[in-house]
C-alpha cells in the first residue's frame, strides 16, 4: 500500500491469504515444447479438470502476477511477492513446476486439479527459466462498492474524531486532545473528485494532472479556507485500514490530530485493470474568517 500526507499530507502492502502448492514432475528427455502454462491451465479449467471438478472461468492474464510470479523466482515468500506487486489479493495459489514444457499439461492435471478449478481464483501470472515453471493464481480483493461509501465515510469519520479524542503520539510528538471535526459534504466532494481521478488515470500525488494542489482544488470548490490538509493512500480496504495506517505514520498522524482543522471530508474510489485497490482522500480544512490570513500546510502522502 501506499500513503501520502500534506497540509496544503498515505500505504502499506496488501493483506494476502496464501494456499502454496510445491509441484514437480520427473524429466523427461522427449524434445522440449514450448507452452504456455497459463494456456494449458485455461484448457484444464474450461474442460473440467477433472470428473469431479466443475468447468471455471478463463483466468484473466495480470501483469501485476506476472511481476509477482518472478518474485517468486527470485526466492521472495509468497506473501511478499504477492505484496510488492502491488495486486491486491485475497486468496493466492502459487505453484511451482520442474519438468519439460511438453509436461506442463499433464503435471497440472495430476497434481492441481482443485486449485485450477477453483472458480474465486480468477487472474494469473507465470514466470519460466530453464525447466522451471512458476504460476500464480489470485482472488483479486472483493472492492466495497459505491452504495457503502456514505457508511465508509462516516466510520473514518468517528474512527479520526475518536483518535482526536484520546490524544495521539505522532512520532516523537505527542499531541493533545483536539475538538471532533464537522463533516463537510463540499470537502467531500473534493475529496472523491481527487480519489476518482487518481483511481482512473493510475496515480498517486497531491498534485493533480493540472497541477493544482489541495488547497487549489478546495478553493475552486469554493471554500474560503484558513488551512487546508490532505491525507492520501492506495491499498487499504476498509476504514480502519486506512485511519490506522495514518495514525502509525507521523505526517499523517498530525494532520489527523491538528487542533487547527475544523472540517474533514473522506472518499475513495475503486482503480481499475492491474491497480484495482482502493484510492483515498482525505481533505482536512478550516473555513477563513474574516479577520484571519490564509494558511498552507504541506499536503502527506
Amino acid at each position: 500500500m501506499r500513503w501520502m500526507a500534506g497540509v496544503e499530507r498515505g500505504s502499506r502492502p496488501p493483506r494476502v491469504l496464501l494456499l502454496c502448492l510445491a509441484l514437480w514432475a520427473p524429466l523427461s528427455w522427449s524434445v522440449p515444447v514450448h507452452a504456455d502454462p497459463l494456456d494449458a491451465a485455461q484448457s484444464l479449467r474450461w474442460h473440467g479438470c477433472a470428473a469431479s471438478t466443475p468447468h471455471a472461468a478463463r483466468l484473466r492474464r495480470s501483469a501485476a502476477l506476472m511481476m509477482a510470479a518472478s518474485l517468486l523466482a527470485r526466492g521472495l515468500a509468497p506473501a511478499d511477492a504477492a505484496a510488492r506487486s502491488g495486486y491486491r489479493a485475497e486468496r493466492v495459489a502459487t505453484l511451482h513446476l520442474e519438468g519439460p514444457p511438453a509436461r506442463l499439461r499433464q503435471t497440472l492435471q495430476e497434481s492441481a486439479c482443485r486449485t485450477l478449478a477453483d472458480p474465486s481464483l480468477r487472474d494469473a501470472g507465470v514466470y519460466q527459466r530453464g525447466l522451471d515453471t512458476w504460476l500464480i493464481l489470485a482472488a483479486p480483493y472483493p472492492l466495497p462498492s459505491a452504495a457503502q461509501a456514505p457508511a465508509f465515510a462516516a466510520r473514518a469519520m468517528a474512527l479520526v474524531n475518536a483518535a482526536r479524542g484520546r490524544g495521539a503520539r505522532c512520532g516523537p510528538r505527542w499531541f493533545d486532545p483536539a475538538p471532533p471535526l464537522r463533516r463537510s459534504s463540499l470537502l467531500d466532494d473534493v475529496a472523491y473528485g481527487h480519489a476518482a481521478d487518481m483511481a482512473e488515470h493510475l496515480y498517486f500525488d497531491h498534485v493533480d494532472r493540472s497541477g493544482r494542489s489541495p488547497a487549489d482544488r478546495v478553493r475552486s470548490a469554493g471554500y474560503a479556507d484558513r488551512i487546508v490538509g490532505e491525507n492520501i493512500a492506495y491499498g487499504p480496504a476498509t476504514p480502519e485500514e486506512v485511519v490506522q495506517g495514518w495514525l502509525h505514520s507521523p505526517g499523517h498522524c498530525e494532520n489527523l490530530m491538528d487542533s487547527r482543522f475544523v472540517e474533514m471530508g473522506i472518499a475513495y474510489a475503486p482503480g481499475h485493470a492491474d491497480q484495482p485497490g482502493l484510492y483515498w482522500a482525505q481533505v482536512l480544512a478550516a473555513p477563513r474568517a474574516s479577520s484571519s490570513r490564509a494558511a498552507t500546510r504541506r499536503p502527506q502522502a
